[in-house]
């Protein structure tokens, strides 16, 4: 199985497209298999009274609203083109996150061939349906969410005309970062017992083991923010890995999806050279004399397993030896 990795630049641009073009060449040169931004019209996503997040206090100007914020974080549809370009270029995947039914018909006119849904949006039930119109694959966050947010939202989805097995849930904890003690990370697979669906993991932790033990637990996709530095002012970016970290966290799950196998156990061709010399065979304790009896006195087992597999003792044991025996002699039937 392979893991779809998506590199979440997000917002981590800072509505500098020169950061965002570098964001997008980091994310290829990682290995990810999508660059995933975030497209979105303010006024249509924020009301002005809307708070900062707690979290959010603490990495932007304190004095702005969270309206301000995020309106100097807007991709034009020139900025997605140019990103657009700019994956191309560099061998990656373009993908994007619509919170608004204006973003998300920009997404389908540039030919995105599978959409994204914010855990924030999970209870948006207008918007889960005009999201379903088109038929194309869903990826669903659930941060913040119970087992009943997530059952209303796909049975939404399923109503408006998506199949279920076109939907893909990923546990997400919507806290940046997400404390460890709050990761809860064995629900991801509950999600798919329950629910019927593939599934995978957001993740907002600090550090890469997280996503790593998710594949290992059997996330079809992982989804993680990076950025260029993550001492850069903004929402998200404390909550993301850095370049190199991206890099490391891509090889270690294709390590992982190559260490998980079929679930078939049997010796493989690395090994299987080596069982002679790791298994036993028996030998002789002692001298043993033709026609005497084989007995637990004068039989033992050591290294090399070429010869007669110690299982078959109790087959051995009171037979008469066909032959003479020197100690540690390979003993044959």
């Amino acid at each position: 199985m392979k893991t779809l990795i998506i590199a979440e630049a997000g917002v981590n641009h800072n509505g500098d497209m020169g950061r965002a073009r570098e964001l997008v060449a980091q994310a290829a040169a990682a290995g990810a298999d999508l660059v995933k931004f975030q497209t979105f019209v303010t006024s249509k996503l924020i009301a002005p009274q809307a708070p900062k997040a707690q979290y959010q206090l603490g990495t932007t100007d304190p004095g702005e609203s969270q309206f301000e914020m995020v309106q100097k974080l807007e991709l034009s549809v020139a900025d997605h083109h140019m990103l657009m370009a700019e994956c191309r270029q560099h061998g990656i995947g373009f993908f994007s996150t619509a919170f608004d039914t204006d973003s998300f018909d920009l997404l389908l006119a540039l030919g995105l061939d599978r959409v994204k849904i914010p855990s924030g949006e999970i209870t948006n039930l207008p918007f889960l349906r005009y999201i379903a119109q088109p038929g194309l694959p869903v990826i669903l966050s659930t941060g913040m969410c119970n087992l009943g947010d997530i059952e209303a939202a796909i049975d939404a989805l399923e109503a408006a005309g998506l199949r279920r097995d076109q939907i893909t849930v990923l546990h997400c904890n919507t806290e940046y970062p997400t404390p460890m003690q709050d990761v809860n990370l064995c629900a991801m697979a509950n999600l798919g017992r329950v629910f019927g669906v593939e599934v995978g993991y957001s993740d907002h932790t600090q550090g890469i083991e997280v996503a790593i033990a998710a594949v290992a637990l059997g996330a079809h996709v992982i989804e993680k923010h990076f950025t260029l530095d993550r001492s850069l002012p903004g929402p998200d970016h404390q909550a993301s890995l850095e370049p190199h970290e991206l890099k490391a966290m891509v090889s270690a799950i294709r390590n992982i999806e190559q260490a998980l196998g079929d679930g078939i156990k049997r010796p493989t061709p690395s090994e299987f050279k080596n069982r002679a010399i790791a298994r036993k065979s028996l030998v002789a304790a002692r001298p043993i004399a033709a026609g005497e009896l084989f007995s637990a006195d004068n039989l033992t087992a050591k290294r090399p397993g070429t010869g007669v597999s110690p299982m078959r003792w109790d087959e051995m044991i009171g037979h008469p030896a066909p032959r003479a025996f020197d100690v540690n002699d390979l003993i044959t039937p």
